[in-house]
């Protein structure tokens, strides 16, 4: 199969990357490095076609689209702080080049498998959340996801084959400050034998999800015939509070001290946890790697470079 992949030298990117490569199929990465990196490819870099260009670019896009099975689309702005400051470029880039990506699948019939996000939800009224459940993002950034979820809508109904999900926290190596961005930084405190730092206090909890196990999602996704279109909760229908996180790599790293605290995050969702029935009721998908696991692992085996 011959897939692109939009923002493949990202975190997330770059780890679908490796896993279609290693499956055998045809890959185009386009990446502007915004923030991702070329290193994060340095094993398939021989085995890819590497496009720097932005999902902006609708001739560029057309260019590397017109003869692929399907395009999985990584690429977006992630940082909710930066979303604030920047409303305009967020939108732009991340429901304008959305767009590009949609059209592109109306006009020669590929699939897209593209990443939203848990932010579309908002504080949420219940957890575990569901698919169905409403919808109130309360930053920019959030409100840059719901739109492309109101697109996919749109193009859907005039044939576009294209299913969302919506990833809660992911995590792993590689991972960058927007993604699980609590844990790279406590873990950046702690080789530094500094004390985790709590932004709020710590009382607010989420859901977070290996990135292997969301590169299985997307490409369970892509090869899922029956479905052409549809919303899909990625977690792990379970939650852990920054506090207890902190606790929990502190002792994993042997150091007599106590997390930090500072002012509470502008725009930070207090409480998440994904309802993942639907995703394993219509894909068999269900998460295998869990973070309190992973970070003792990581920790113990002097590990944390790698993050």
């Amino acid at each position: 199969m011959k897939f692109v992949v939009t923002g493949g030298a990202g975190f997330i990117g770059s780890h679908l990357t490796e896993k279609l490569v290693k499956q055998g199929d045809i890959v185009t990465v386009i990446d502007n490095l915004n923030t991702g990196k070329e290193k994060n490819l340095e094993l398939v870099k021989e085995k890819i076609e590497f496009v720097k260009g932005s999902i902006l670019d609708h001739k560029l896009l057309e260019e590397i689209t017109k003869d692929v099975d399907g395009v999985f689309h990584q690429a977006a702005l992630a940082s909710v702080p930066d979303s604030f400051k920047k409303p305009t470029e967020y939108y732009d880039v991340n429901v304008n080049g959305t767009e590009n990506i949609f059209k592109l699948s109306k006009k020669y019939g590929f699939k897209v498998v593209y990443a939203s996000s848990s932010s579309v939800y908002g504080n949420p009224i219940r957890v575990p959340i569901k698919e169905s459940d409403d919808k109130n993002p309360i930053n920019p950034y959030a409100e840059t996801k719901l739109k492309d979820e109101e697109l996919a809508i749109q193009y859907s109904k005039m044939g576009v084959s294209v299913i969302a999900l919506r990833y809660f926290n992911v995590f792993g190596k590689r991972q960058s400050k927007e993604y699980a961005g609590v844990i790279k930084l406590f873990l950046e405190r702690i080789r530094n034998e500094l004390p985790p730092k709590i932004n709020g206090d710590g009382t607010q909890s989420r859901d977070f999800v290996h990135v292997d196990d969301v590169v299985n999602a997307n490409i369970m996704s892509m090869n899922n015939d029956d479905i052409a279109h549809e919303f899909f909760n990625v977690g792990t229908n379970s939650s852990i509070t920054v506090l207890d996180l902190a606790k929990i790599v502190i002792e994993a790293s042997g150091l007599g001290i106590e997390p930090i605290f500072g002012p509470a995050l502008n725009g930070d969702v207090h409480k998440t946890m994904a309802n993942i029935d639907l995703i394993e009721q219509k894909i068999g998908w269900r998460p295998s790697n869990m973070i309190v696991n992973w970070l003792k692992e990581i920790i113990s085996s002097k590990k944390i470079d790698e993050v």
